[in-house]
């Protein structure tokens, strides 16, 4: 014990020493939820990478009509079907930007030179001659105004209709409640066949199909959770405090439901997307000349053995939009919702 004692110094067992004034002191910047959402977003590298890309994307959609010089409906017979050439990649061999294509006996052949072609098109040409580039950013602005077009009605309709039919409930509930069960019960196909009727065939027909069934969803979603809501303490305090039904639902109930909406909306966007351009590829979207994603995919789809450029260039491109809003939006989720932290 004393050898113990001799190896150790007393003076290296001294008492802690608590300072209380530091009890209550707060090492971490305190965040808003809005600031801790974005950190966890940061965090979630899939859902970066789908903001990057989809920036990427809106950026092209807006910019690159312009970039190509070329005009999206311009028809040149002589330049029909050309394949994707692209000035410095040309001379790439593993790249298919050099303006080549394969015939049946396998042979590779240079349609620039075959055409005597001096342009470049970056994406090929169509089977009228023209520029598939023009057409392809064209299209997605189509499929990016279906998408804001759907947040818009979501956000306005969806959200103020459920609000309403939640907070005051009883009769108005009920009737409110009917209709959507109605809406619900109407397939959106067959409300774009009726406006199909009713207007011409094209973005008018389906802004109208989705206005009047596309924001049932976000409505009843809205409902569920003011359903929960209006109970809580703090809506009580508020009406106590004499404040009116619509001040209570802006300053009170739809703070508290923007995570839910937000995430609800980013899941609807895709599907909205999708919807343009199923209805473009069965032929009752866009008419000529105007193009969309699904109507350059049913395009291509007819030529796709022999010029698979034509389908494959647009579907890659919708693919994208709608995987990168899918995993923004699980992203959001993550961040948003409060059951999915840690």
């Amino acid at each position: 014990m004393a050898d113990f004692e001799t190896k150790i110094p007393k003076d290296r067992f001294r008492p802690a020493e608590i300072d209380s004034a530091k009890s209550e002191e707060i090492n971490k910047p305190s965040l808003t939820f809005w600031q801790d959402a974005w950190m966890r977003v940061r965090k979630n590298k899939g859902a970066l990478v789908s903001l990057i890309v989809m920036g990427i994307v809106i950026i092209m959609a807006l910019v690159g009509p312009l970039v190509s010089g070329k005009e999206f409906d311009k028809q040149y017979v002589p330049h029909n079907n050309l394949p994707p050439k692209i000035q410095g990649l040309e001379n790439i061999s593993w790249l298919p930007f050099d303006g080549v294509k394969t015939n049946k006996a396998g042979k590779e052949i240079d349609m620039y030179e075959v055409k005597k072609v001096d342009e470049y098109y970056w994406f090929g040409t169509d089977a009228l001659g023209r520029d598939l580039f023009t057409r392809v950013w064209k299209g997605t602005q189509i499929s990016l105004y279906i998408a804001l077009l759907a947040a818009v009605i979501d956000m306005i309709i969806g959200v103020a209709y459920g609000a309403i039919s939640g907070y005051y409930g009883g009769r108005l509930d009920n009737v409110m409640q009917r209709i959507t069960e109605i809406l619900v019960g109407i397939p959106t196909m067959i409300v774009v066949i009726l406006m199909i009727l009713v207007l011409d065939p094209g973005i008018i027909s389906i802004t109208v199909a989705l206005t009047i069934t596309g924001w049932v969803g976000m409505a009843r979603v809205v409902r569920a959770q003011t359903l929960k809501l209006k109970e809580q303490e703090f809506v009580l305090a508020s009406k106590t405090l004499g404040n009116s039904d619509g001040k209570i639902i802006s300053k009170h109930l739809l703070p508290n439901l923007a995570g839910v909406i937000i995430i609800n909306t980013m899941f609807t966007i895709p599907n909205a997307v999708f919807f343009e351009a199923f209805l473009s590829f069965i032929g009752l979207g866009l008419q000529e000349p105007y193009a969309s994603l699904g109507t350059l995919i049913d395009e291509g789809f007819k030529v796709l053995r022999l010029h698979p450029h034509e389908m494959i260039i647009p579907a890659i491109v919708i693919s994208v939009i709608m995987i990168t809003f899918n995993m923004l939006a699980d992203g959001l989720r993550d961040a948003l919702d409060p059951k999915m932290r840690d």
